[in-house]
């Protein structure tokens, strides 16, 4: 039974308590979000070595981290670095993406050595799959796809992301309305692709019950993936892109019915007078499912700057009320990340999510703040540095701009620090601040 099914029935599992005690909220509380639908706990029965977070309404923004090989970097042992540098710097969850090499392998190496949600997108090793056997990715058929999500979440997936909305009316509205970048999302094209190619729907839409079935008997929160989202600015909240979303609001109803956690996926590249409102949209017409957002990245003009353009964007979104942020890292547009940035990445999603959690008055989030607050004005640089979102970079800063480490100030003011004259002629100690 499901995690939603439980919690209606008024069940506190293991996983509300688990995720009670991280977010400071009721047990009992958390299971009423639950069983509405607002919060989501991946958790596959089959991830036993989970510990499980949540995502939603009144938690913590919740960070993602994209891992997985390619074509031309199959290497596993490179994958499983890159997992290390995400947990390290923080990463509530980790998504799978490859698709080159092993790619059973790889999500296995990765299920066990991650404690912490773990996601996929099954249509990628579906696509891998028909090229590598049948010459061709159209050569997949709707049971190849079914049977690689099944073995994927047997296999211990938390949640999945799948492009039940990418349908061919929604294909249809972007050719007659036109788009600079047609379609960026790799599930979005290869599905658009297929079903032009054979003339047919989308399987993962008519067969969205079979979908159910297979994901509610292991527990696996669906994430409804945004596969027209836009891939430049000029393409935001287009018609296609709302298409989709009205369709995910339809499918979200049918998840809740059937006992699915699910949630819903977002843009994508949106400039900043246009972030809010996606949110709003998705809230309203999704029914308040949580909202899983790429960035959303705000310009268009900053390849290697990107994790900054994403946390700008992520930053705003979440302050209006996106629950997950999917990091983007200084690589995106330009190549497969190594594991400095995915490290990079991760610390500026963070950041964005701390930012909006404090904006939203999140409890505990303003504390954190105050607290480095005295540690400044106390000049207690080991604490700073415990403080900080990233203490080994903190750290670093600290020993090779401080040398000589002469005295209590940085080597930014020296004998003309602010905190020293102040303290010195107010007579105000820290822990009065």
């Amino acid at each position: 039974m499901t995690q939603l099914l439980r919690a209606r029935q008024g069940e506190i599992t293991a996983e509300i308590l688990t995720v009670a005690g991280q977010e400071g909220i009721a047990p009992e509380e958390l299971g009423q979000l639950v069983a509405r639908g607002l919060v989501v706990i991946p958790a596959n029965i089959r991830h036993s070595n989970l510990s499980p977070r949540g995502i939603g309404a009144r938690l913590r923004t919740k960070v993602n981290a994209n891992i997985g090989t390619s074509a031309d970097y199959p290497d596993i042992a490179k994958e499983l670095d890159k997992l290390r540098a995400a947990l390290a710097a923080g990463a509530d969850a980790v998504m799978d993406l490859s698709t080159g090499g092993d790619l059973e392998a790889v999500r296995q190496r990765v299920m066990a050595a991650c404690a912490v949600p773990v996601g996929t997108v099954p249509v990628y090793q579906a696509m891998v799959q028909a090229q590598e056997e049948r010459g061709s990715m159209v050569e997949m058929t709707a049971d190849d796809l079914f049977a690689v999500i099944r073995r994927q979440v047997e296999d211990g997936v938390d949640f999945i992301t799948v492009h039940c909305g990418v349908t061919l009316e929604a294909v249809g509205r972007l050719q007659k309305q036109g788009r600079l970048t047609d379609i960026v999302s790799r599930g979005g094209a290869f599905l658009a692709g297929w079903m032009l190619f054979h003339e047919q729907e989308n399987p993962l839409y008519t067969q969205y019950d079979r979908l159910l079935e297979i994901v509610r008997e292991y527990d696996v929160t669906l994430s409804l993936g945004d596969g027209m989202r836009p891939g430049c600015l000029a393409d935001a909240t287009d018609r296609a892109q709302v298409q989709e979303l009205v369709i995910l609001g339809e499918l979200v109803d049918a998840a809740r019915e059937a006992g699915v956690q699910v949630m819903v996926e977002g843009p994508g590249h949106v400039p900043l007078d246009q972030v809010e409102a996606n949110v709003q949209l998705e809230k309203s017409l999704c029914r308040q499912a949580p909202f899983y957002v790429l960035g959303p990245i705000v310009t268009d003009v900053a390849p290697g700057y990107d994790h900054l353009t994403s946390a700008i964007g992520g930053a705003l979104a979440a302050m209006a009320g996106a629950d997950f942020l999917c990091y983007v890292t200084p690589a995106e547009h330009l190549g497969l990340p190594n594991a400095a940035d995915v490290q990079e990445g991760v610390v500026a999603a963070r950041i964005a999510a701390h930012a909006a959690d404090v904006a939203k008055g999140l409890p505990g989030a303003k504390e954190w703040d105050r607290a480095m607050a005295v540690a400044r004005k106390s000049l207690d640089w080991e604490e700073q540095i415990r403080l900080a979102i990233d203490p080994q970079k903190a750290r670093q800063y600290r020993e090779s701009h401080n040398p000589e480490a002469k005295g209590k100030a940085c080597s930014m003011c020296g004998t003309y620090c602010a905190m020293d004259v102040v303290a010195a002629y107010l007579g105000k100690p820290a822990d009065r601040c």
